[in-house]
């Protein structure tokens, strides 16, 4: 491989001679061999952008000059129109906690562009990021990225499963099931009445993380290095979050306090754990399914799940739930991913967080599985089951737990009696109850049906 020789505070040091990078991040590339996975995309994205509205920023402040601070913003939008990128950001995310090598890459990486686009030097540091510091910028770039992904990808992709669950539930409501608690036989419920209650469950996660957006949007960028704001423009941040919301369509402020959003983390570990709540609603409804599919002759066998693959090596005709399956492993990771958020929330040591890098991936990858597999639960999952009304009907038929309706009739114990009874003898409870009760069987017939039980009441 060709190298050339670069230079930064500490020394020389080979670098490949095709990268755009320089000293700082070859540093990085040879520091850091742990993981081999860098910072998500989405990450580095929201990075250059808020690299470009710095330079707007900055350049109309004439605190760098005009021409060079054009040429920075042009090349980083012209880089993310790129689809290969990434190639130009090779740090591992197990770095400097604060994220300098991955402020430092972008910074290199736009310097020699933008050099080479004027024909003249462009300093990473002395211009690219003038009036900036790791500290700000990288926690910055963590929400910006995160209000991005959660805007575009995630809301979206839980609104489409809560309407599709919602035309579920209608189409289904016909169909009266054996309701279960402690997966043990219970009344009956309908089949919409169960499946809108999950829709119920994601409308929820769709408010808790709407409530979290307004703290999202609002910005460390202006406070640099400890929070005070050392070698920023007074005006700043201001015109930074300006240039910003109309660099991504979303309006974006300054914090209130710069310290809080350098020193913490507590806006990222508020949205995790609110997607830790969707992760776990994903699983609630992935199991739902799994239950309702099994079978289809040893198991509930209530549901059939769209056959999408064959499931096994060994056993000719087996197919599995797999999209509930991918879910729930899914929902685990989120779930595994928050744990990690929260103890890198807790490494915010006086003025600084040190575990940043680990929260953006963590928070970023939690965001992009949800989004993902969240549409796949609904259009490969939910969207097509087919309903096995034999079954159902069979089980509600035997189900000595339907006696519950006479119990203002005729007492819990003379009722509790009728249940066990047709439950030893596997008789319909209608059967039982007509024998052991004065209750004429045309009224039975009518406490007794399913359909009518479902509507709650006396």
């Amino acid at each position: 491989m060709n190298k050339r020789t670069e230079t930064d505070s500490m020394g020389e040091l080979e670098v490949p001679s095709e990268a755009l990078f320089g000293a700082q991040t070859q540093r990085a590339i040879n520091n850091f061999p742990v993981s081999g996975t860098k910072m998500p995309e989405a990450f580095i994205r929201a990075l250059l952008l808020c690299k470009a509205s710095a330079a707007e920023a900055n350049a109309e402040l004439e605190v760098i000059p005009p021409q060079i601070g054009k040429a920075i913003s042009l090349v980083a939008k012209e880089l993310l129109a790129q689809d290969n990128f990434m190639a130009h950001f090779p740090v591992d995310i197990y770095q400097t906690g604060s994220g300098t090598s991955s402020n430092m890459n972008a910074n290199e990486v736009l310097a020699s562009l933008a050099s080479e686009r004027l024909g003249e030097p462009v300093n990473p540091n002395d211009h690219v990021n003038f009036g900036q510091s790791s500290n700000d910028i990288i926690p910055t770039s963590i929400h910006v990225s995160a209000a991005l992904e959660l805007g575009k990808k995630l809301l979206p992709a839980l609104r489409h499963l809560a309407r599709t669950i919602e035309a579920k539930a209608e189409s289904v409501d016909g169909f009266v099931k054996t309701g279960r608690t402690h997966l043990m036989d219970a009344m009956p419920v309908r089949m919409g009445q169960s499946v809108r209650s999950w829709g119920t469950q994601i409308n929820q996660n769709i408010e808790l993380l709407e409530s979290v957006q307004p703290l999202l949007n609002t910005l460390a960028q202006g406070g640099t290095a400890v929070g005070t704001g050392i070698n920023a423009h007074h005006q700043f941040s201001a015109l930074f979050c300006k240039c910003l919301s109309e660099n991504t369509s979303i309006t974006f402020c300054a914090a209130d306090n710069f310290f809080t959003h350098i020193g913490t983390q507590d806006i990222a570990v508020a949205l995790s754990g609110k997607l830790k709540c969707a992760a776990v609603s994903i699983m609630k409804i992935s199991n739902d399914l799994r239950w309702m599919n099994s079978g289809p002759l040893a198991g509930l066998g209530e549901i059939e799940l769209e056959a999408l693959q064959p499931g096994s090596s060994i056993m000719p005709g087996k197919v599995n739930p797999v999209i509930p399956e991918s879910a729930a492993m899914v929902a685990a990771q989120v779930i595994g991913n928050d744990a990690t958020i929260t103890l890198g929330g807790q490494s915010g040591n006086f003025e600084l967080n040190v575990m940043l890098p680990l929260i953006a991936h963590n928070l970023l990858e939690s965001i992009k599985l949800l989004s993902n597999v969240t549409v796949l639960l609904a259009d490969k999952a939910i969207a097509t089951f087919t309903v096995n009304e034999k079954q159902l009907a069979m089980a509600l038929s035997r189900n000595p737990i339907l006696v519950t309706a006479l119990n203002p009739i005729i007492g819990y114990q003379k009722a509790a009696d009728i249940a066990k009874k047709a439950y030893q003898q596997g008789r319909p409870v209608l059967d039982v109850a007509d024998e052991e009760t004065e209750i004429a069987r045309e009224e039975l017939e009518k406490l007794l049906d399913p359909n009518n039980l479902t509507l709650g009441g006396l």
